[in-house]
This record gives structure tokens, C-alpha cells and sequence, in this order.
């Protein structure tokens, strides 16, 4: 299973990484900083032109370059890409923020737990009900 993580924090696109590693499932972790790397990664556009197919993204709100609401609305209003589930996974815990994403058609919103077992456990929850309990489109 392929996940795109889009997330320009180290420490936390680390701690993602080492979670996914304790997980019993295979998944590949493809990682962009910004919401215009997203776009191209989804897109396949260079320099990911070889990149595959997320099977589900994991997206943060506050991105530079274009932020995790715009990258939502571009994702969901695109007719091959909407299909990919996307997970919400921030640190803002602002109402408006939650609205806003499901108003986007986000898959479901997470608030990043700051403690670190919390945080694995959530990674892991989420792979864990994406590739073992839901059922996927095809591309």
C-alpha cells in the first residue's frame, strides 16, 4: 500500500516513519513538504513522474507554498484523484478548521496527539482501518 504523507515537519514526518515500521502491514511511506509538492506527486508531475498512486494520503493543514485546504479542494475536485481517501492529520484543533475539511470532502479529521505513544498509536489505528477494515476504490 502506498501513503503519501504531506507534511513539512521532520520530526513529525520521522516519527510517521518509524511508526508505519512497527506496523505488521506493508506500506510504502512517500513523504512531500509542501502543498505544491502534493499536487505534483498525485498529478505525476516531475520530479514525480514515476511516483505511484497513493492508496491514502495523510495531509497537514499549515503547508507553505499552498496549504493542506487548498491541496484538499484540488484532490477531491479532480475526478481521478477524489477517490483517494484523505486523512486530516494536524495539530489545529479549530472548529472552523474541522468544518472546513469535511465541507471539503476530507475522508476523516485527526488532531496530532503530542504525547509519542499517542502518536504511534494513531498512525497505526489509521493504516490499520484504511488497508485492513475499509474498502478501497481501485484507480
Amino acid at each position: 500500500m502506498e501513503i503519501l504523507l504531506v507534511e513539512d515537519s521532520l520530526a513529525d514526518a520521522r516519527l510517521t516513519k518509524r511508526a508505519l515500521q512497527k506496523s505488521r502491514l506493508a506500506s510504502n511511506l512517500h513523504v512531500v513538504r509542501d502543498g505544491m509538492e502534493a499536487m505534483a506527486f498525485v498529478q505525476g508531475r516531475e520530479p514525480f513522474a514515476n511516483a505511484p498512486r497513493p492508496d491514502l494520503i495523510l495531509l497537514d493543514l499549515n503547508l507553505p507554498r499552498k496549504d493542506g485546504r487548498a491541496v484538499l479542494a484540488e484532490i477531491k475536485s479532480d475526478e481521478r484523484l477524489r477517490t483517494i481517501p484523505v486523512v486530516v492529520l494536524t495539530t489545529s484543533v479549530a472548529p472552523d478548521d474541522v468544518q472546513t475539511c469535511y465541507q471539503l470532502h476530507a475522508n476523516c479529521f485527526l488532531v496530532k496527539p503530542v504525547d509519542l505513544e499517542a502518536f504511534t498509536s494513531t498512525i497505526l489505528a489509521i493504516e490499520e482501518f484504511w488497508f485492513t477494515r475499509a474498502r478501497l476504490p481501485t484507480a
